[in-house]
């Protein structure tokens, strides 16, 4: 039985996702300039490029099919379920049943799926080279998610992320060594599904380099407004999983709704001091060459599988 205050949560929870990516992209990028010495963007930048870009005529390149045309809704919905899954706010989501962790990844892997096959679908060469590097990404990527997720999950019994949090933030205070091996994984993995320095750099178009870019240089106009908003979407999801997995402290449980008002400041200062953070690796960090990605993702999937080892050995047994 769905409860009204659930309900309300849950509305509330994907209203401010749709609010607050494209200010948290926003911030990232006045981060990332005031580290690097430069004049700051607008924090509002992303908003008045999407304001700019929903008011733009569609342009589609000839020979596109209806993949072309699709792919921009598919990937924006995906991510709006992302983070309508994500417990960000409260664990009382009727979305949460519907869906554990694990199908989480597969919501990613969809949106990723369908961006690259529209990319490839016009047959230009920068399309059809973004869609083969970013489903690379994804191959290397999405194994060590998934360790990372077995992780924390051995720790609740549970795949189920309202679990995972109520279980991590309701329950005495603990050090889980394993969660050092599984958080260092997981920031190397949401580094490289969001293309952000040092696997790419979202703000070049030096096609020798780009990933994401590369997959979008056809689109403009409303598809392009969609596939940008998706993109801090992501950036978003990614942000409050790795807040619910390892600082959950904070995020209401039930279906208390002051709990629920009193979890969003917190929420703000937590994707504050995270976009803060990603600047500062992407200042002292320098883009990898195309070939050394697969390394930095191996990394990322021994540290998951020595955080899992940890947790089955060591944890386990105490």
């Amino acid at each position: 039985m769905i409860s009204i205050s659930g309900l309300i949560g849950q509305l509330f929870a994907i209203a401010l996702a749709l609010v607050l990516a494209p200010l948290l992209a926003g911030w990232v990028g006045q981060c990332r300039a005031w580290l690097q010495s430069r004049t700051a963007p607008p924090l509002l930048q992303s908003y008045y490029m999407l304001h700019k870009l929903f008011h733009k005529d569609v342009v589609l390149a000839h020979g596109a099919s209806s993949l072309f045309r699709t792919a921009p809704f598919v990937m924006f919905g995906c991510m709006v379920l992302a983070c309508a899954i994500i417990p960000s706010l409260s664990t009382d989501l009727p979305f949460a049943p519907a869906a554990d962790a694990i199908a989480l990844v597969g919501v990613f892997g969809l949106a990723r799926v369908f961006i690259s096959l529209a990319a490839m679908d016009v047959g230009t060469a920068f399309g059809s080279l973004g869609g083969r590097r970013e489903m690379l990404i994804g191959f290397l990527a999405e194994p060590a998610l998934l360790m990372v997720i077995f992780t924390v999950a051995m720790i609740a019994n549970s795949t189920s992320l309202a679990t995972i949090v109520e279980t991590l933030a309701h329950s005495d205070f603990a050090i889980y060594p394993s969660l050092a091996f599984a958080g260092i994984a997981f920031a190397f993995v949401s580094l490289a599904e969001n293309a952000r320095v040092p696997v790419d750099n979202p703000a070049t178009h030096l096609e020798l380099t780009m990933i994401h870019e590369a997959m979008i240089l056809e689109y403009s106009g409303l598809h392009l407004a969609l596939i940008e908003w998706a993109a801090s979407l992501k950036l978003y999801a990614y942000s409050c999983l790795g807040l619910a997995l390892f600082f959950p402290r904070g995020i209401a449980a039930g279906d208390s709704f002051p709990a629920l008002l009193a979890a969003i400041p917190l929420l703000l200062f937590k994707l504050a001091i995270g976009g803060f953070l990603l600047a500062l690796i992407e200042t002292i960090n320098a883009k990898l060459r195309i070939f050394r990605a697969p390394e930095f993702l191996g990394t990322a999937f021994l540290l998951a599988v020595l955080g899992l080892l940890v947790r089955l050995l060591l944890e386990g047994r105490a």
